[in-house]
């Protein structure tokens, strides 16, 4: 039997990968990378002054390009869907464990807009909310809402979890990467 060239490029690409916890997640070999956005260093940095360590700056470079708050409002979700700040927290967990939050409703999901113009809030809350969930249910949580808190080992938030260590490791593998405009970046798409 024959193979293209170009279907063995496809199958050598896809590769198994131990991921946090010991699972295993195929995905392809491109899905990993790194780019220059202008002016990125001088956002690390002002992420890094009000408090963010390199799992911080993972996380906001894994959701936006610029780890800004330029995306649409609520990241077009509403109610405990939507997302604010850097790292694009959800309303739903923000409420139940960001001191800033806690104890509001699901109907003053708008509140959660104070993190767009306050990154030390945003970051205190990111801090706090892991603390509150501990890290994995955070991150299960984050990914995935209120599904993901109730189903926090799928494959969607192990390949989400690697991504975000895949590019921590990047931005500790060399001090200027706290500093310079190079964004790394990982398509979490499972296959």
């Amino acid at each position: 039997m024959k193979f293209s060239a170009a279907f063995a490029a496809t199958v050598l690409s896809a590769v198994v990968c131990a991921a946090p916890g010991g699972h295993a997640i195929k995905r392809q070999q491109t899905d990993r990378g790194n780019e220059t956005i202008a002016g990125l260093g001088a956002r690390k940095q002002e992420v890094t002054a009000a408090g963010a360590s390199t799992l911080d700056l993972a996380i906001a470079m894994l959701e936006t390009t610029n780890m800004g708050t330029d995306y649409a409002y609520g990241d077009n979700k509403v109610e405990d869907a939507s997302n604010f700040g850097i790292f694009k927290q959800n309303w739903g967990m923000l409420r139940e464990c960001s001191a800033q939050f806690k104890g509001q409703t699901t109907a003053d999901w708008n509140n959660g807009a104070a993190l767009n113009s306050d990154l030390g809030a945003d970051i205190t809350a990111r801090h706090e909310c892991e603390s509150f969930y501990g890290q994995d249910t955070w991150f299960s949580g984050h990914r995935n809402g209120e599904s993901g808190l109730q189903n926090p080992d799928t494959p969607d938030i192990r390949a989400y979890k690697e991504g975000v260590f895949w590019i921590q490791s990047q931005i500790e593998s060399d001090p200027k990467y706290l500093t310079d405009d190079t964004r790394f970046w990982a398509d979490i798409v499972p296959i």
